[in-house]
């Protein structure tokens, strides 16, 4: 099954290590060190124009991706819990 997370962009549930939101995470320093570091190597993908108000880190291929989405932490993880429950069925 697939997440949408914004933009034209929809992952497999299958690969998402966490979902994040970008307020409350980013208050610590190494949060923000860790962002940071992930930034210069290449790992953040912005999906949207908008502000990102969460963050999904993913893992493919042994690789991480971080995409920055403009939907809320609690909305992903409703819209995962709801797929998880349909694949269920």
């Amino acid at each position: 099954m697939f997440l949408h997370i914004g933009g034209d962009i929809v992952i497999p549930v299958k690969d998402v290590i966490a979902i994040m939101d970008i307020d409350t995470t980013t208050i610590s320093k190494d949060t923000k060190e860790f962002l940071k570091i992930a930034e210069e190597e290449g790992f953040i993908r912005s999906i949207s124009d908008d502000l990102p108000k969460s963050y999904v880190i993913t893992e493919v291929d042994k690789k991480s991706i971080i995409y920055l989405s403009p939907i809320s932490s609690v909305t992903l993880k409703k819209r995962s819990q709801y797929i998880s429950e349909i694949a269920n069925l």
